[in-house]
């Protein structure tokens, strides 16, 4: 038999209470395991993000339309830093008031590092540097030398001279007065042309400069912790660029190709090639090729001509010195007029792009084999051209004269007879009496009887 089990009603209490205490102790020693090990689990902080763009070129509308991408894809990604390093010969004023207006309404902060060693940012570059939210300098370079000149690249008379260097004096002033770098030596660079090394800008009080740096990391180091105040004055920021992640900024395919092509050099050969491929095709219609050709380069030219100092007596030179090559073919000058277009050929693309730095004008290594070049294969397509005017025609009633023949039916002095010729037969006349078999040249021709005579005493052809 079975013995009947006990009834303890408090002892499935007790139980009850003594588990959910150790479940209790339990969980309160495992709560700061949990913390600790999600605290550990915590993704480190992203390194700061500096963009660096190079800007080795004059500043024209591909060079700004390059830095103003730049500015804006370093707001779009919250960058800590954005770092121009600039060498420059200047540029154009418009194109350098849309970088500097860009540059003051950037979110980032705007570095301009005049840089490697050797590098100049002179004319716009100048206005670029002291623009920007810091200013820094390799050793062994210099800024400045921002006097404007007209955007034909011509001397200004001197009322147009001194407002221009008034309005760019202004607008330095505003700039290194916003920046707090010194004034004075912003307008004598302007006004006097001057320039200054990487020491007398940092030394000058206040200076003109923030500070030196051999490279950009050498910069980051030194910009590390660094206070900078906005162009406004309402904002002051501390950089935190320590163990940042650089990533360069690269021109476009398109901006690569167009700043190619605006150079001089370059502007000068695709405006030659552009005159020398519709020569052609005007002298020989239906090339199409030639044409085309210098249609495109004519279209490049004149694009690479909006953005450089051109001076558009030079083109005018040119295009009279091509004249002038023409019409020694059609006039008599013994040679003058032919002097004369490869004289104007020369001047014309000396003074094609004026400008005082040396980076601005067309190199005279090139002009001279060009100008040559050019005029030898005009006067060579305009003798063609005469030459095929001046030959004796080959069909028709004029292409009968001069052809010889021979008597087939005796044609008496002042009546008719028959002659063949290139293997026609036709009615001729004759002054004098003509034998069968005779040799026979045709004089003229009239509907379809021809004059002819003896081929012995036939006269010239008229030209």
């Amino acid at each position: 038999m079975r013995r009947p089990t006990r009834h303890d009603p408090h002892g499935g209490r007790v139980r009850r209470v003594f588990a959910a205490g150790m479940l209790l102790i339990s969980s309160a020693a495992l709560v700061p395991i949990l913390i600790a090990a999600s605290g550990s689990s915590d993704p480190a902080a992203p390194a700061p993000l500096v963009l660096v763009a190079h800007v080795d070129a004059m500043i024209h509308p591909v060079s700004a339309e390059f830095m103003i991408g730049a500015i804006d894809r370093a707001d779009r990604e919250h960058a800590a830093l954005l770092v121009f390093i600039l060498e420059t010969p200047g540029g154009l004023v418009d194109s350098t008031r849309a970088i500097i207006t860009r540059m003051l309404a950037a979110k980032t902060p705007v570095a301009v590092f005049v840089a490697p060693s050797g590098a100049r940012a002179a004319s716009a570059g100048f206005l670029l540097t002291i623009a920007s939210d810091i200013a820094v300098m390799a050793p062994g370079t210099h800024i400045g030398a921002a006097h404007p000149v007209s955007g034909q690249g011509e001397k200004m008379d001197e009322t147009m001279s001194k407002k221009a260097a008034a309005d760019v004096a202004a607008y330095a002033r505003t700039l290194a007065t916003g920046r707090g770098r010194n004034v004075g030596l912003s307008e004598q660079a302007v006004n006097d042309s001057r320039a200054f090394t990487e020491t007398e800008a940092l030394n000058a009080s206040p200076a003109l400069v923030d500070l030196l740096a051999t490279d950009v990391p050498d910069l980051l180091k030194k910009l590390d912790g660094r206070e900078v105040k906005r162009f406004d004055a309402a904002r002051v920021e501390t950089l935190h660029v320590a163990g940042a992640r650089i990533e360069t900024i690269e021109m476009s395919l398109r901006q690569r190709v167009l700043g190619t092509l605006a150079h001089p050099n370059i502007a000068y050969i695709l405006l030659s090639l552009g005159v020398l491929g519709l020569t052609i095709e005007l002298w020989s219609p239906g090339a199409v090729l030639p044409g085309v050709v210098g249609g495109i380069c004519l279209l490049l030219a004149f694009f690479t001509f909006q953005v450089l100092p051109v001076n558009y007596a030079g083109v005018l030179l040119i295009i009279f010195g091509l004249v002038l090559l023409v019409l020694e073919i059609k006039v008599t000058s013994y040679g003058v007029l032919a002097v004369g277009g490869i004289t104007s050929l020369l001047l014309g693309s000396m003074i094609l792009v004026d400008a005082p730095s040396p980076e601005f004008q067309v190199s005279l290594t090139l002009i001279v084999p060009v100008v040559l070049a050019l005029s030898a294969v005009t006067l060579f397509l305009v003798r063609l051209a005469v030459q095929s005017q001046r030959r004796r025609s080959v069909t028709g009633a004029s292409g009968m004269l001069g052809e010889t023949g021979t008597v087939v039916a005796a044609v008496p002095a002042g009546g008719t007879g028959q002659v063949r010729v290139s293997g026609e037969i036709w009615m001729a006349r004759s002054a004098g009496a003509l034998a069968a078999g005779e040799a026979v040249r045709v004089t003229a021709v009239n509907g379809l009887t021809i004059t002819v005579s003896r081929d012995g005493v036939a006269k010239e052809r008229p030209s």
